[in-house]
């Protein structure tokens, strides 16, 4: 297996992913989590796996040094062009993480959105992007949560469930599905084993992605975003949401 390269689904990837009251809710909570490194004065900005750049220009805006690369060269080509409209600089390197990581400096900040379930070895991934975390500095990491694969598979019942029992439904069906969904409490005690504390916690659309048509159809689109909102960061509901991200502090000494 390789790491998925969305050069095919590029447009799609974009329509789908951000242009959707589900994309805006996940880029606000992003931003919610990582406000108080972004009012922080000049940080070096590492953007793993950037897609189309979004929070790079968030962070290029309050005016950090971002670099940022994808295997995409779609992807990247739209960053680039954001970053040109908003008259700001950056790095750009159509490479992957891994192969570009021995190249690059340690970094204040590490960002890796949605990217971890997509390559052939997350776990080696991982570790790859801790690495280059300066002492003190941060990783911001969301990935795909198995927990809401499950929950939801199961709740659909018929077929899916000697599916999810056999771990046969995983990568599945939808182009959109990734191979490789993590558990959260798999990846927050492999952080904090390697030195690393976890600073902010949140799930996203911890309830939204549960929702039938019918049912969204009859609720109210802001009271929903306000429960997300309210309850994305407590306890259980955290681990329930379709991505999780973590705000992670690598120690110091």
């Amino acid at each position: 297996m390789e790491d998925r390269n969305f050069d095919d689904l590029a447009d799609r990837f974009s329509e789908k992913i951000y242009n959707t009251d589900k994309g805006r809710l996940r880029l606000e909570i992003l931003k919610e989590d990582l406000a108080d490194l972004a009012n922080q004065p000049n940080l070096s900005v590492w953007d793993a796996g950037c897609g189309l750049g979004q929070m790079s220009l968030w962070l290029a805006e309050h005016g950090h040094q971002l670099t940022l690369c994808d295997i995409s060269e779609k992807l990247l080509a739209s960053a680039k062009q954001q970053f040109h409209q908003a008259n700001l600089s950056a790095d750009f390197y159509h490479q992957s993480a891994q192969s570009l990581a021995p190249k690059l400096p340690a970094f204040d900040l590490v960002i890796n959105h949605a990217v971890l379930e997509w390559l052939a070895d997350p776990m080696q991934g991982l570790q790859v992007l801790t690495d280059k975390v300066k002492p003190g500095g941060h990783l911001s990491l969301m990935f795909y949560n198995r927990n809401a694969m499950v929950y939801q598979n199961v709740l659909r019942g018929g077929w899916r469930l000697p599916a999810i029992i056999d771990d046969r439904y995983i990568g599945e069906g939808n182009r959109l599905s990734p191979p490789h969904p993590l558990f959260p409490h798999a990846v927050t005690s492999w952080l904090l084993e390697n030195n690393f504390e976890i600073v902010c916690y949140s799930g996203i659309r911890v309830f939204s992605d549960y929702l039938s048509r019918s049912a969204r159809e009859a609720s109210d689109a802001d009271q929903l975003y306000q429960l997300e909102k309210q309850y994305c960061r407590l306890p259980t509901y955290r681990d329930l949401g379709r991505y999780v991200h973590l705000l992670t502090k690598k120690s110091a000494s």
